[in-house]
């Protein structure tokens, strides 16, 4: 399972929330099955529809 603080945690240098975006999207597709939103991304653009917006781009890494 895949786990948004371990995310946070490996990419250090993110900024933004649509840094999370594409950086999540790059794990997407490395076998994991499933993805568990254990924190609230610490960004001050973070939207208010930030969970649905995650899962979107877990369920379809290839989709911009």
């Amino acid at each position: 399972m895949l786990h948004l603080s371990h995310i946070l945690i490996a990419n250090p240098d993110l900024e933004s929330f649509d840094q999370l975006v594409e950086a999540l999207r790059g794990y997407a597709g490395s076998g994991e099955r499933f993805f568990r939103m254990d924190v609230r991304p610490p960004f001050a653009d973070t939207p208010e529809n930030w969970e649905d917006r995650l899962e979107a781009a877990f369920s379809s890494p290839n989709r911009r």
